[in-house]
């Protein structure tokens, strides 16, 4: 399997849920709104032997008339009729805002028109009900009506014979954690809940969270557990280190 990280750089959020461009080696952080945080986001394609799949979609900033994750990807030389998967976490904003894309006349279209979408339903219905800063429903919305977009129900599932995923519920309520395997190697995708190395290494609980004792004590239990299987872990909001392979 091939990793590639899809950085769109660094943000900076507050309680308005906007999020503003910030340049690590020219902007202060103190200059920015009461209470700013500092975001990196970066979505991930996996390349399998069958499939490419897109592990979350961005912000869905444009840059020069294009996507920031279409160029992104074309620069890795992939095109986005070549994304055959998109695999979401959760759809917050800043995960799920390269979903589509809106044309000069204010219509949304799909961003990647031969992929299957995945999305928790509960999710998808909390997104689109919700009147909350963090979901751009507009962007989102499009799933509602897309033939190509599947559903996950329960718990836990498989997604053909290489994904598996699990309601995980720490960050957000819906909120899901993905597993990609091939050729004995175990990518884990934490979303929200393991979004940087250093998360993984410290337990805390962290106010944004939806239950953020759940998440800690998730994060605990998948690095042991990565550890004893040899997991490589993807970080969305990391990167500077946007993975890490545990040594058993």
């Amino acid at each position: 399997m091939k990793i590639i990280p899809l950085s769109e750089g660094s943000f900076t959020v507050d309680g308005s849920k906007e999020f503003i461009p910030f340049n690590l080696e020219k902007d202060a952080l103190e200059e920015r709104g009461v209470g700013s945080l500092l975001v990196e986001v970066q979505p991930f394609v996996v390349v399998t032997e069958t499939d490419k799949i897109l592990l979350d979609t961005g912000l869905g900033f444009f840059s020069e008339g294009e996507l920031q994750l279409v160029k992104n990807l074309k620069a890795n030389g992939i095109v986005p009729q070549q994304i055959t998967k998109v695999v979401l976490s959760h759809l917050h904003k800043d995960h799920a805002g390269g979903i589509s894309y809106r044309d000069r006349l204010g219509h949304y279209h799909i961003s990647f028109p031969n992929a299957t979408y995945y999305v928790h339903q509960q999710e998808l219905q909390a997104a689109t009900l919700q009147q909350s800063a963090s979901y751009n429903r507009d962007a989102i919305s499009i799933l509602l009506n897309e033939k190509n977009v599947v559903l996950l129900q329960g718990d836990e599932g498989r997604i053909g014979e290489k994904i598996r995923w699990q309601k995980s519920g720490g960050h957000s309520k819906n909120h899901i954690v993905i597993w990609i395997e091939e050729a004995g190697r175990q990518i884990f995708f934490g979303g929200d809940e393991a979004p940087q190395f250093q998360q993984l290494k410290n337990k805390f609980i962290a106010k944004y969270d939806y239950n953020g004792r759940r998440a800690m004590e998730l994060r605990q239990q998948w690095k042991e557990q990565g550890q004893r299987e040899g997991w490589t872990f993807l970080f969305y909001h990391d990167i500077k280190r946007p993975e890490y392979t545990a040594m058993p």
